[in-house]
This record gives C-alpha cells, structure tokens and sequence, in this order.
C-alpha cells in the first residue's frame, strides 16, 4: 500500500507537472471506483475545472480545483497515478508513449483517465481496484469521514515530542495491552505510517514491534519519534518504496526498497551486525520484520 513517502512523491510530482491545466474530460472503466459509484456525478463537477495545487492528508491525495472543488483520491493497496499520453480502444486504456509508462506490466491496469488541457492525461493504474475518488467542496473538507477522523502527521510542526508522548499515554490509558507497532499503524493517531515504515522505524529505534506501549520507557519513546521523521525523509527523498505495485508520475519505480533495512528481510542477517537474522511475525494479522538481538522484548 502506497504509504505517506510514495503519496508524497505522487503529489510533488503533480504540483511540477499539473498546475493550472484544466480538465477537460474525465473516463472510467469502473465506475466503483467513485464514491457511491456515481461516476457521472463525479464528471460533472470536476470537468472544465482548473488544478490550482495538490496536497496531502495522511494517505489521501488532495487535488484543489476551481469554483471550490477538491478532488479525494486515496490510493489503497495497489493504485498509482501518472502522468503521460493513453488512447481509449475497445472501453480500455492503453499507453501511446514509450518507456516505463508502456514497458512495466504494473502500470497497464489503467481504470480512470483525465484528459489536461495540455493534450495529455492523469491516469489511475490500480490492479485490484480498490483506490477511491470522490469530489468534494474545498471548503468543507473537514466534514468529510476520509479527512476529520485522521491523526497527526509526522511534518505537522505541532507533532512534538511532547504531543507524540500524549498519544500514547492517551491510548495506554484506554488499552494499555496495545503493540506499538499497530500503534503506529493507526491512521486515527498517527497519519500515513504503514507496516513498511512502522517496521523500519522500530527497528532503526530498537523497539520489538510487539511491545506493548504500557511498557515503553521514556527513552524508548524518544528513539521512536526521533527516529520518524528522518526515515521518512529518506524515503521520500528515494522516491518512495516499490516492493509491488507503486509506481511514481512517471510510471518509475522509486528506490527504498534497495535501502530497507528490515522489512521484506527476513532470513538475512541484521544490518546493525549484531548476529541477529531477520524474523517475521504477524500482530494482528499484519505481517511484521524484526532483528531478535537489538530489538527485544
């Protein structure tokens, strides 16, 4: 699932790329797709509309139009957006362009296509179609179930140290049994986190992912957020992880998943060269990678 460095990558390359094209047209071959799955409804509002700037909260993708629209798209498991030049043939859309866009299979499930006023188009590849769109009043963005129920972000400047220490003694006294790493994973605390960078943060911190956040010490805390942003920061600086599906603007793969210490490892000895071999366990289903030796219990 693309997490917030791959979101962040999409929409940086949007706000190069997109600003004051307008869209002329927009085409679906699944109609799902659209909140509700009124495709039509979704057209009508966002046609003829300008983009103005593109953003993000959390996992979403925000893409602020004139006359006060904002379009939603959250990505899920398996989407990606780019930006190049298709021909509609037989109700499905194929590439005109060569290079990654046409060339890697993961960029052929292409379900929705916005035609720019620049004569080229903003595509949605997603093969299992889960991704999600919907149009929405800028204005009242914060009414939106997507938006109002999502946590801090990492970059947020009120996302101190003092303000990470009051969400998890918030949620200990609720459930003090809770795991820090599906702590970490909940969008409702902390925005844009997924199980890659959950399971790098904690093991560049130290911290085994199933500790309980009643029995974190102050300083284990501490190696967590100070350990957060700058993982981040590197992941989007490499343009975000390709271990599947995600693909960038372009329809190029980013560069993390050469540099992840942890996640997907399993079986090869710990980079810290502590003697640890890197194991794999599931917290609540989700599959989550550690080193037994610096990350104990």
């Amino acid at each position: 699932m693309p997490e917030l460095p791959e979101v962040q990558t999409t929409i940086d390359g949007m706000n190069k790329l997109l600003l004051k094209l307008k869209i002329s047209n927009v085409w679906t071959d699944t109609e799902s797709l659209f909140r509700k799955g009124d495709f039509k409804d979704f057209r009508r509002q966002v046609k003829d509309k300008t983009i103005l700037s593109v953003e993000r909260k959390g996992k979403n993708i925000l893409i602020n139009l004139s006359e006060n629209k904002t379009i939603l798209a959250h990505l899920k498991m398996t989407g990606h957006l780019m930006y190049g030049s298709w021909i509609i043939k037989n109700g499905k859309a194929f590439a005109e362009e060569s290079g990654p866009i046409s060339n890697d299979p993961y960029n052929r499930f292409v379900h929705v296509v916005f035609t720019l006023s620049d004569g080229k188009q903003l595509a949605l590849s997603d093969t299992r179609k889960f991704a999600k769109l919907l149009v929405w009043e800028t204005g009242k963005l914060d009414e939106l179930e997507d938006i109002k129920n999502i946590g801090m972000d990492p970059f947020d400047k009120n996302f101190t140290y003092k303000k990470f220490v009051e969400i998890i003694k918030n949620k200990t006294a609720r459930s003090s049994s809770l795991k820090i790493k599906l702590l970490l994973l909940d969008q409702s605390l902390v925005a844009g986190i997924g199980n890659i960078y959950a399971d790098e943060i904690l093991w560049q911190a130290g911290i085994h992912p199933a500790k309980e956040i009643s029995k974190l010490s102050d300083q284990e805390i501490k190696k967590i957020y100070t350990t957060t942003k700058p993982i981040l920061r590197k992941a989007i600086r490499a343009g975000g992880s390709s271990n599947s599906d995600y693909r960038d603007i372009a329809g190029e793969k980013g560069r993390f998943q050469n540099m992840q210490n942890v996640y997907r490892q399993t079986g090869k000895p710990c980079k810290k060269k502590d003697g640890g071999i890197i194991t794999r366990i599931k917290i609540a289903g989700r599959s989550s990678h550690f080193c037994p030796i610096h990350q104990k219990m």
